[in-house]
């Protein structure tokens, strides 16, 4: 019998007693009108209000799901699914699973992703008092953008709660989330993979509980937002780093003869140490974006990255240390010089603090990038090493 089910619509439930016979109904409906063999499947975590009861007495099938969370739930249910294809939905009946059927279409034509819009943009309907403003106008816009500008989504409304999945595309995504960024982590790792992902109008109603929503959006918007950060390095911390090395060393070097003006603003040895600063914080955010890229390989949180590895290939340990150690061995050479200078004097009092400053900030801030140089190829070359183990070259 497993092997006929075509279609699982999957919904994960905690104290859903108020709305769940509903969801199950529509959830029928859709099947029927797909014209396809399929199961409801509650991915049950924890229920205490006879949930489970209520799906058992409406004809769907119960999954109990220990471990506690959004992602959790979803991804047990959908271990536990028997369909080739699975769409997934909140059980507080604010969406339509009478429109399964749209969903179907897409699997039917090869897609592997196929995400819910909510949006007039896409085609969606959003009904009177089924989003709060703060969602609709500045939390799902901006999330939908972030996720469209780091990992160039097709989807316009990146966290609608309503979209279809194949099963297979579900083993190869190996989602690890417990939380509700499980929403997130499947979109962007399809996105990574190249999976085919389409999107199709949905309805969002207003949920039938009496009770607070399980979503906290302050909060759960901030967490989808983390989540994307740190699932794109280039962002958080390679453009960045970029900027401020460029930007530091851009004014440190016009810095470095004297001081200049720009307009009624001078720019003297002051803003030479702030540079400087710049430039460090700026190397280091470059290898934070290294270190990030390669621990997530490692973890299989990100896929492989033939750009990253031809660039590894070419920037090895050995040169990484002898980088180091030439920034090393010119800011030694700077700041002998200086002690020499100082020396001149006896040890006392030199005739220009500035022209001091200006010799000794360069060369401590080369110290300082040639200790991060070395250091920082040493760890990168060390978490490759997990990288390595997980892909073994082929015999």
């Amino acid at each position: 019998m497993a092997d006929s089910v075509e279609l699982t619509i999957l919904m994960p439930c905690l104290n859903e007693a108020e709305t769940l016979a509903r969801c199950i109904e529509k959830a029928r409906l859709g099947i029927e009108r797909a014209g396809v063999r399929g199961e409801i499947l509650i991915a049950d975590n924890g229920s205490t209000d006879g949930s489970q009861a209520i799906a058992e007495k409406s004809g769907a099938r119960v999954a109990p799901i220990a471990e506690k969370g959004y992602g959790s739930a979803l991804i047990g249910g959908a271990k536990a699914a028997r369909g080739q294809w699975i769409l997934m939905g909140d059980a507080d009946d604010s969406y339509d699973f009478s429109e399964a059927d749209r969903f179907v279409k897409k699997f039917q034509e090869g897609f592997e992703l196929v995400m819910g819009c909510r949006l007039p943009s896409g085609g969606g309907t959003i009904l009177p008092g089924a989003m709060p403003w703060k969602n609709r106008w500045l939390g799902n816009p901006v999330l939908s953008f972030i996720g469209r500008l780091f990992f160039k989504c097709p989807a316009r409304d990146f966290h609608c709660g309503l979209r279809g999945f194949t099963k297979d595309a579900f083993e190869k995504l190996d989602l690890q989330t417990t939380g509700m960024e499980f929403a997130s982590e499947m979109v962007i790792k399809a996105t990574l993979k190249q999976m085919k992902i389409a999107e199709v109008p949905v309805t969002l109603s207003k949920d039938g509980r009496s009770r607070p929503p399980h979503l906290k959006p302050w909060r759960d918007g901030w967490r989808h937002l983390r989540f994307m950060l740190l699932f794109s390095p280039r962002w958080l911390f390679l453009y960045p780093g970029i900027f401020l090395v460029l930007l530091g060393l851009g004014f440190a070097a016009r810095l470095a003869s004297g001081n200049f003006q720009i307009g009624g603003v001078e720019f003297n040895v002051g803003t030479l140490a702030v540079a400087c600063m710049a430039a460090i914080v700026g190397f280091q955010l470059v290898a934070f974006a290294f270190f990030t890229k390669v621990f997530a390989i490692g973890e299989g949180l990100l896929p492989e990255s033939p750009k990253l590895s031809f660039l590894l290939e070419i920037f090895t340990l050995e040169k990484g240390i002898v980088l180091g150690l030439a920034l090393l061995l010119a800011g030694i050479v700077l700041l002998t010089h200086s002690i020499w200078i100082w020396r001149e004097v006896d040890y006392g009092k030199l005739p220009s603090m500035e022209d001091n400053l200006r010799r000794l900030i360069p060369a401590v801030t080369f110290i300082v990038l040639g200790v991060q140089g070395i250091f920082s190829s040493f760890f990168l070359s060390a978490l490759g090493l997990k990288t390595k183990a997980r892909n073994p070259p082929a015999i």
